[in-house]
């Protein structure tokens, strides 16, 4: 069968959008520790992310706990979600984001492929499942949760691990060396060493991106997916994937 000019052009927004948000953007790092906003009920299609207590055990509450950095509160981000890498040059993780012309609707628990564009890891690529948002982040703005990644306008590190009052490190930041991590809680030391091994010590490096299905792995530990919308969010791939760790 073959479609005229005009009937091709009624279908092109249809299959643009069957695509999901694709584009340019930055990157900048953050763990605040405080329970992500993707963790409430009713941010995404279908469910919220996994909070834990304090303890960092996983809360079976629906979404419905205050968050650890408001008064009272006793929800926190779990620390299972921080980032891991597969091989050399694929990681998976989660971030703050903020997608130019959507919102937290759309892109709560949805995953996007990060390949980086400059500093010490360009061409390497990286898997991150939307978890929070931020008052802060820009247009197409992927901020990376990593452990000792700096708290940012929020700290609830010190409530849940004893960190000191602006977090580990600067509180914009976050630490600056590999053996800083060497004290941290043992919870949160894998995904403050990947900031410096998989991720050489990258410093905010710009990204293009792409909207995908999530990989099982991480919704497996998110607890969260999303229904179909503009892509098949069916999560792709084995549950659990092996972790790379450099040579010694």
């Amino acid at each position: 069968m073959r479609l005229s000019a005009t009937t091709l052009v009624a279908l092109l927004p249809f299959y643009v959008a069957a695509q999901g948000p694709s584009g340019s953007g930055k990157t900048t790092r953050y763990w605040d520790c405080c329970k992500p906003s993707c963790g409430w009920p009713r941010k995404s299609n279908n469910g919220q992310v996994q909070t834990c207590d304090k303890n960092d055990r996983p809360l079976n509450d629906q979404g419905n706990t205050r968050s650890g950095c408001d008064t009272g509160g006793s929800a926190y981000m779990c620390s299972g979600q921080g980032p891991w890498a597969l091989n050399e040059t694929l990681a998976y993780g989660w971030a703050a984001v903020n997608i130019a012309g959507s919102n937290e609707m759309a892109w709560c628990c949805s995953c996007y492929e990060l390949t980086f564009t400059s500093g010490p890891v360009q061409g390497k690529k990286m898997i991150v499942q939307a978890t929070n948002t931020g008052g802060d982040l820009g247009n197409n703005h992927f901020d990376l949760a990593i452990p000792g990644g700096g708290v940012g306008l929020f700290n609830a590190c010190t409530n849940q691990y004893g960190a000191p009052p602006n977090g580990w490190g600067e509180r914009y930041g976050g630490v600056r060396s590999r053996a800083e991590c060497d004290s941290f809680p043992a919870a949160l030391k894998a995904g403050c060493y990947w900031r410096f091994d998989w991720f050489q010590g990258a410093d905010n490096p710009n990204v293009s991106f792409r909207q995908v299905a999530c990989p099982a792995a991480i919704t497996a530990k998110s607890g969260c997916t999303r229904n179909r919308d503009v892509i098949d969010q069916t999560p792709t791939g084995p549950r659990e994937v092996p972790t790379w760790t450099p040579t010694p």
